[in-house]
């Protein structure tokens, strides 16, 4: 079990994020990077980033594309891919497994190994140790942060839906406030290690200027005991996939 003792729970509460080393084991690692390779290999890539486009009128239907794809992928496993990595045609220019920036949203619902992991002993007996009702799992990601040009994880404002047919899809609430660089806190971490995040801090991931991917999974959970899950959030919960339950 994974509960977290006194000392953690305190350093999660003040800090706003807490390193929990060694949390995954190496097998659950080597089954994730493992079905990961097997996804990528079996993958379809989308039509969007396939079709060679010469018109405005052609590109702005790349963009819809690319929009809508975005946009419902809440419920499906689907790929995203770093820029510059195709040719006009559509033709991969590095090999496909370099190419991909994440997979998302919803590996956690329809993929078996990371479904397990997701809902795992020690994952709902933390998510208990902190107190959480009624944990929901809004959505999760693979991110592949590759050598040389991965990109920075964003800092985030609130991203909503635009109005339908728009594009982009989406928009920002807010603006992103100047930040003290100096102030964030550095944690290296190491393979298997869970980094537990709460939904109000500001975070962030440099560029990977490494010879090696540096691979995440990663999910989010909302409480859902006495919130509502706002109607603007670009992700939205559909009746073929209502947000699961993380508690089983």
């Amino acid at each position: 079990m994974a509960c977290l003792n006194p000392a953690q729970l305190r350093k999660f509460q003040e800090d706003g994020f807490l390193v929990l080393e060694g949390f995954l084991s190496a097998d659950e690692c080597v089954a994730m990077q493992q079905r990961i390779g097997e996804i990528v290999a079996e993958m379809d890539v989308p039509l969007h980033c396939r079709t060679e486009f010469s018109t405005q009128e052609e590109e702005q239907l790349r963009a819809q594309g690319s929009t809508d794809y975005f946009l419902s992928s809440g419920d499906k496993i689907r790929f995203f891919f770093e820029k510059g990595v195709f040719d006009k045609k559509g033709n991969f220019l590095v090999p496909p497994e370099k190419a991909i920036n994440k997979i998302g949203h919803a590996l956690h619902a329809h993929d078996p190994v990371f479904k397990c992991v997701t809902h795992s002993p020690k994952m709902q007996a933390l998510a208990r140790s902190l107190g959480l009702q009624m944990p929901v799992v809004v959505q999760s990601m693979y991110i592949f942060k590759q050598p040389h040009f991965g990109g920075e994880g964003g800092v985030a404002r609130r991203m909503v839906r635009a109005p339908a047919g728009s594009v982009p899809g989406t928009s920002f609430l807010g603006s992103e406030p100047a930040r003290d660089n100096s102030l964030f806190v550095p944690t290296p971490v190491q393979r298997g290690a869970l980094v537990l995040i709460h939904g109000e801090v500001v975070h962030k991931s440099e560029p990977n200027l490494s010879d090696r991917s540096r691979q995440a999974y990663t999910f989010h959970l909302m409480e859902a005991s006495g919130t509502i899950w706002s109607p603007e959030n670009w992700l939205q919960p559909t009746a073929e996939l209502p947000f699961p339950p993380l508690y089983t």
